[in-house]
């Protein structure tokens, strides 16, 4: 049975007497709404979205941040949230509306991983050895530009693997007992794990591709020194598990939202394809909780999503059903999250002279500020290029050459970031996340062939360290 997150808006002081008085309305069992006792239970379980919310400054909180936190905080105060079935969220979403006390109110679908599955017939067989190889060479991503990032003209720098900078990663499942994930692994943070292998084997891609171990065997992420983390939406939801991860961070780390969830073009169904996804930024909720972030000075990286879309269209200028009228599409006009949104680019493979261009899955617009590698990432899990001979099943040796979406291109943007705040941090600086946005708008490898769909460049490490850190390269 599928359930949809239920979020409530109204002044917290009077949500008991409106909602007693709300209740009274049912009573009477008007035609087409659900049974009095199951609307009570849902209204009874209605909680607080953003409970104890602060707004006190955290260490080494950059100037300018937290101007903005206070009128945000009351703004966040007055969301409430509960999960309940999808037969009955309708209709107990219709009866809240025509509250005069309840200021809005709306469902969410649930977020889904941004992870694009190529055709079975590109599957290659996987290897089995007594020892893992060395796949670094095979990390096309980590090479110089404009093919790759360029890791190693930030690695040959005081800080540049990531050193002191934490990474938290928000979605659904990890295997941390990788083999390739001992050194800086922090583990889950917040949240309960999803006991699943298509979970676990996506947040152990993205891990890999961030702070894969530097052993000289298996894979190498592209801040291999970065401090990583992770929570889980899985029984928090998305803008809970958001300012979980605010909390856990600080000024000038990384956030990395691995989300997106069906959007208005297919009204808000889940797909197969995935078609009609869009980032999660869109809904008002999960918007407050990244502009919070991002006003405690925390750099957050999001997917775009998967669906196809052009994030320009007028479409998404038209509230969801029961949004708050003081909503604006944060993806054309209105203020924005603050995010780093990322796009999927076609990579540098052999025969294919598309490189940099948009894959047609992903989605695209004016808000993309950039693009990673959307297809061909060799990173840990999945099993489809390596497994161990000596235990062919266990996933704490399963290799892949196969991650692809807004998944594994938003991952490389998070380390490239963690990167030049590494190095920023060895001379004493902390850059913030408009700064960091910046750059990535600014530099880099540029979006080739269909730019009229904009998604970015691809980061180029040494361009953005001249950049933002000011040292010679």
């Amino acid at each position: 049975m599928r359930n949809y997150e239920l979020v409530v808006l109204a002044d917290p002081e009077r949500m008991q007497e409106r909602f007693v008085a709300s209740l009274h309305s049912f009573e009477g069992g008007r035609s087409g709404l659900p049974a009095a006792a199951s609307y009570m239970d849902v209204l009874a379980r209605l909680t607080p979205l953003f409970p104890s919310m602060e707004m006190a400054r955290t260490s080494r909180m950059l100037p300018a941040a937290g101007a903005e936190i206070e009128p945000l905080v009351r703004e966040m105060s007055r969301y409430h949230t509960v999960v309940a079935p999808a037969e009955l969220v309708e209709e107990v979403v219709r009866g809240l509306v025509g509250d005069p006390g309840i200021e809005a109110a709306y469902w969410k679908p649930e977020v889904e991983n941004p992870m694009y599955f190529m055709s079975d017939s590109e599957a290659p067989a996987p290897t089995f050895a007594s020892s893992i190889p060395n796949f670094e060479q095979e990390q096309g991503y980590l090479g110089p530009a404009p093919g790759g990032v360029d890791a190693p003209s930030a690695w040959r720098r005081a800080g540049g693997r990531g050193d002191d900078v934490r990474v938290i990663d928000i979605e659904g499942g990890w295997q941390f007992a990788h083999i390739d994930l001992l050194e800086n692994n922090g583990g889950l943070m917040g949240g309960q794990s999803f006991d699943d292998i298509d979970w676990r084997n996506h947040g152990t891609a993205v891990l890999g591709e961030i702070g894969g171990d530097s052993t000289g065997s298996g894979v190498t992420g592209i801040a291999p020194n970065a401090l990583l983390g992770a929570i889980s939406h899985r029984d928090m939801g998305s803008s809970r598990a958001i300012i979980a991860a605010t909390k856990k961070l600080r000024s000038g780390d990384i956030m990395l939202l691995e989300m997106h969830r069906p959007g208005p073009r297919f009204n808000y169904q889940a797909r197969q394809d995935q078609r009609g996804y869009v980032c999660v930024e869109w809904w008002p909720d999960d918007l407050l909780a990244i502009q919070y972030a991002v006003q405690k000075g925390i750099i957050v990286v999001e997917a775009a999503g998967n669906g196809a879309e052009n994030l320009d269209d007028s479409l998404y200028d038209s509230p969801a059903s029961g949004f708050p009228g003081s909503w604006r599409n944060p993806l054309r006009g209105a203020p924005d999250s603050g995010a780093i949104l990322v796009g999927a680019g076609e990579t540098p493979r052999a025969g294919v002279s598309r490189d940099r261009s948009r894959l047609d899955f992903s989605n695209y617009g004016s808000r993309l500020d950039c693009q990673g590698w959307g297809r061909d990432v060799v990173t840990t899990g999945y099993g489809d290029l390596f497994r161990l001979s000596s235990a062919p099943v266990d996933d704490c040796y399963w290799y892949t050459s196969r991650f692809s979406g807004t998944s594994s291109a938003s991952p490389i943007v998070a380390a490239a970031a963690a990167c030049v705040q590494g190095v920023a941090k060895k001379h004493g600086a902390l850059l913030g996340p408009t700064e960091i946005r910046r750059a990535f708008r600014e530099t880099g490898s540029g979006q080739q062939f269909n730019v009229d769909q904009r998604i970015g460049s691809r980061p180029d490490l040494q361009q953005l360290l001249k950049r933002l850190v000011l040292i010679g390269a």
